[in-house]
């Protein structure tokens, strides 16, 4: 089968990840876009009592001390399924500090489907520095919604952008466990119909990946 060129929209990826990686803290995820039908915006409340009424912080700070290895926070099936065509060993992006903040990434073109998945691990100071961290993302970033069960918070949240005709899905999830937190980003494009997977597929996929990811988190703890 003939091999196709990558629409500029995806070969720029590599660029907002290298920044992920200096910058600690950023999102790798490029705008949103309104959602889907079916996946409505929630309001997000901060999970558990305020940083003055907490009666144990000092437990909460130091549950995470180093951010695990992320190339292996993903199961090989759960890889597959997510990146056709994709190396499970994956791609460590440099990183400043590798134990405070690691990330991940694979890509593959099977056939005509294109797929992106990105797992990042960020390791703050304490729980409430984490908190104040993940409402601040959850603030800039509208349209999605909490995801239940997942971490102490967790948010979801996806967009469509199209360049030359070749539609994008892309799907971020957030995740805050004590001090810790994890930012997946999964996308996908079909460069034969030039259409989008579905939102739902991209946020099932996402939230997937990010269930796997703070799993790892274990490897973390002090």
């Amino acid at each position: 089968m003939r091999s196709l060129p990558l629409p500029l929209a995806l070969t720029a990826r590599l660029s907002p990840v290298a920044v992920l990686a200096c910058a600690g803290w950023a999102l790798t995820s490029g705008p949103a876009a309104p959602p889907a039908a079916g996946h409505q915006s929630a309001p997000h409340t901060p999970a558990g009592p305020s940083a003055a009424a907490d009666p144990a912080p000092a437990a909460a700070a130091n549950a995470y001390t180093t951010a695990p290895a992320p190339c292996s926070s993903v199961p090989a099936a759960t890889l597959k399924s997510l990146v056709p065509g994709a190396g499970t060993a994956g791609k460590e992006i440099p990183s400043t500090d590798t134990s405070l903040r690691r990330t991940c990434s694979w890509n593959a073109l099977d056939g005509y489907d294109y797929r992106w998945l990105d797992v990042s691990f960020e390791i703050g100071g304490s729980a409430q520095e984490a908190r104040r961290e993940y409402d601040q993302r959850v603030a800039e970033r509208g349209g999605g919604g909490a995801v239940p069960g997942l971490g102490d918070s967790a948010y979801s949240v996806v967009g469509l952008t199209t360049e030359d005709g070749q539609q994008t899905r892309e799907g971020v999830v957030l995740v805050r466990a004590a001090n810790a937190l994890v930012v997946v980003t999964y996308s996908g494009s079909d460069f034969e119909t030039r259409r989008a997977p579905s939102t739902d597929e991209i946020n099932k996929g996402a939230i997937k990946a990010a269930k796997s990811a703070v799993a790892a988190l274990d490897g973390g703890r002090d």
